[in-house]
């Protein structure tokens, strides 16, 4: 029996931010048989799931023969066309969005470079997500931009799955030792401003905290402790280059340090002069 052909798009009821993700507009449809777009431009990221049938994508000098469970994502300024097939036509869901955030999310869901198409097969999520959007922009609530952001974010981390599960098994480090170290240098990285400690961490990665310290030395050179100083110094560092409205003892505390005489001296020990001689140098610099 064939397929009635639909169409069916809502836009976003707010205004569009300069530097926000700016989710544009949703929709859904049954194409044709032999339905064409292109080859054309758009001024936004324009990205479509497949949920049934099938058809053919351009993008660039890139051509490919797409079905449910793809996803595709035209860039803007990007010139592409895309085809439903003949016999079996498409049908999908599409979102449109821009702003500053988008490459960089995309980048993350394995949607950066040349990389346009994910495989989700079965998954759900992409498909779900483009009609959450569509029905909060249809219901024209106070908050549909925001929840529409939401789902697109839920809808990006579902393409990063799907990415991570196509991509090629990442080398596993040449040791146990050195996955442990990595672990330890990622947690500290993103806790450093926190009341972090050695106690506390070692017990989250299941280990005793002196053979933790005693291998992450062995491996890294110095130990945990002192990695952690080290890592809140040179944020402190930077907060001192780029935040002058800051005293030195909001960035002490910024950093980690609940002293700031504490972070002068430390701060002095690394790199010879004092959080405020340091500012002035290089102010006048």
């Amino acid at each position: 029996m064939p397929r009635v052909p639909t169409y069916r798009v809502a836009s976003s009821p707010a205004a569009m931010e300069s530097r926000g993700l700016n989710v544009l507009f949703a929709g859904e449809s049954q194409t044709r048989p032999h339905h064409r777009v292109g080859p054309k431009v758009v001024d936004y990221y324009l990205l479509h799931h497949v949920l049934s049938g099938r058809g053919r994508f351009r993008a660039g000098d890139a051509e490919r023969e797409l079905r449910a469970g793809h996803t595709f994502l035209i860039h803007p300024q990007q010139l592409f066309s895309y085809a439903s097939d003949g016999e079996d036509p498409w049908r999908y869901r599409w979102v449109a969005f821009s702003g500053e955030p988008a490459a960089a999310l995309l980048a993350e869901a394995g949607l950066g470079g040349d990389r346009a198409v994910a495989d989700t097969g079965a998954s759900r999520l992409p498909a779900d997500s483009c009609r959450s959007i569509y029905e909060a922009f249809r219901s024209r609530r106070g908050a549909a931009a925001l929840e529409a952001a939401g789902h697109l974010h839920l809808l990006l981390a579902g393409l990063r799955e799907a990415s991570a599960e196509e991509a090629p098994a990442t080398p596993r480090p040449h040791s146990h030792d050195e996955e442990l170290v990595r672990q330890v240098i990622a947690h500290l990285s993103t806790q450093y401003a926190e009341p972090v400690t050695i106690e506390a961490m070692a017990e989250t990665l299941g280990y005793n905290r002196a053979y933790l310290s005693r291998l992450f030395k062995r491996q890294a050179g110095l130990t945990p402790i002192a990695f952690l100083t080290r890592l809140r110094i040179d944020h402190g560092r930077r907060l001192l280059r780029e935040r002058p409205e800051l005293t030195v003892e909001q960035i002490a505390s910024s950093v980690g340090f609940h002293d700031a005489l504490y972070f002068s001296k430390q701060f002095r020990k690394a790199y010879g002069q004092t959080p405020t001689d340091y500012r002035v140098s290089v102010l006048q610099g």
